[in-house]
């Protein structure tokens, strides 16, 4: 399998308001959030990150992103670095979060032409690839309706048409599933299933233990910032449940019973 994502020592701080550092009982003005996080993601497989809210899975999305910069460490990506070749990674990636939201004053067809315009697909591939993607995601009955009067889940399926308008190699969603019904959310995870097999190389986030076990290849833990495990889940788990395995590490690590 190709490596498509190499991260090496990541490490992220952010400075604490003096609200933040009251709800974390802190004098301490600057927070870890990554500390030291390495992994690799390959083509044709689906990587994990799972941890509980806080622990800092959606900064390293961001770092991978590069919706923000890593204070050092690097990450490597499709062969081109996040400090160094940040356009070129965005040319290459499928980023999705609920943080961020499509303008609710226009419609799926014409944001869909619109980020496609901004990739400079050609017309008549634009036109085939949304086709394909409104119809698998029931959007074409919507197309015209403006976002701001779309459900949550139809929101969250346009959102995902419109991350995969160029076609990109590499896949990074952050909690893909969070807030959607069960039908939405099935329809979600069984297109990133789809994607693994035409060899995307996909990266999840998620505090969801049945969604790992469900997609993911290989995973890896990140409590309070550090990568405390990383693995298959027969690797991690051995015999035990995920659920199971994971508050036992949480318990050696944080030294926090659950």
């Amino acid at each position: 399998m190709e490596n498509m994502i190499k991260a090496t020592d990541l490490r992220k701080m952010f400075r604490l308001s003096r609200k933040q550092m009251k709800l974390n009982r802190t004098n301490v003005s600057l927070k870890v959030a990554v500390d030291k996080i390495s992994f690799e993601c390959f083509g044709g497989e689906i990587y994990g990150l799972l941890g509980p809210n806080g622990a800092g899975k959606t900064t390293v999305m961001r770092i991978l992103s590069t919706l923000i910069k890593c204070d050092s460490g690097d990450a490597v990506i499709c062969g081109k670095s996040v400090n160094e070749n940040p356009e070129e990674i965005r040319k290459t990636i499928a980023f999705l979060t609920s943080e961020l939201k499509l303008d609710e004053f226009f419609t799926p067809n014409y944001l869909y032409d619109f980020y496609s315009d901004l990739h400079y697909i050609p017309i008549e591939i634009r036109n085939k690839q949304k086709a394909m993607l409104f119809s698998k995601f029931g959007i074409d009955k919507f197309a015209e309706v403006k976002i701001g009067e779309l459900s949550t889940g139809m929101k969250q399926k346009v959102s995902l048409a419109i991350s995969l308008v160029h076609d990109p190699k590499v896949i990074i969603y952050d909690e893909p599933t969070n807030g959607l019904d069960v039908l939405t959310a099935k329809i979600v995870t069984d297109f990133l299933i789809e994607l693994k097999k035409q060899g995307k190389c996909i990266i999840v986030s998620t505090h969801i233990f049945s969604l790992i076990e469900k997609l993911c290849d290989r995973i890896g833990i990140i409590i309070d910032g550090k990568m405390v495990r990383s693995g298959t889940l027969k690797e991690i788990c051995g015999k035990q449940t995920l659920e199971d395995a994971f508050f036992d590490i949480y318990k050696e690590v944080a030294g926090e019973a659950v």
